[in-house]
């Protein structure tokens, strides 16, 4: 599940996203606190997220960053399978959805909207910080966050 395919991970963040392979590439390298799970098929990268550490109201996090599926792999739930992986390995999780689509998409999967963007704090240098919060396309960011038992 964890991803170390460099190559493949660049692919599919530039098909769902369109930046540029420098920029993700600046992210791979420059984001410190990072794990990027994946979901394969025959060994090809179909979906995947990156789980970045994060503190939420003095608390440890993993925070849910550039969640994409290639588009031919859609609606096939590989994404809820990847959420319901990261769950097992962390009990508070936080995301900043990008659009009003995926709120009602999180929130099926158990996610609630309950937290100021600015409460979430990473410890990344500035231009990490920058691509971790940047994307969204609300009105008014929120993040949503999963808490387990």
């Amino acid at each position: 599940m964890f991803s170390s395919n460099n190559e493949q991970v660049i692919s599919l963040w530039q098909e769902a996203f369109g930046d540029s392979r420098e920029d993700i590439e600046y992210f791979i390298h420059n984001c410190r606190h990072k794990s990027i799970i994946g979901y394969y098929i025959d060994d090809e990268l179909v979906s995947m997220l990156f789980f970045v550490d994060c503190t939420v109201l003095n608390e440890e996090y993993k925070y849910i960053y550039a969640a994409c599926t290639k588009s031919k792999y859609r609606s096939h739930g590989f994404m809820s399978e990847l959420l319901e992986y990261t769950k097992k390995l962390s009990k508070r999780i936080v995301l900043i959805p990008a659009d009003y689509s995926l709120v009602k998409y999180y929130e099926d999967r158990g996610f609630k909207k309950n937290i100021a963007v600015d409460a979430v704090f990473f410890n990344e240098i500035d231009e990490i910080k920058e691509y971790l919060l940047e994307g969204c396309e609300l009105d008014t960011p929120f993040a949503m966050c999963y808490i387990g038992d």
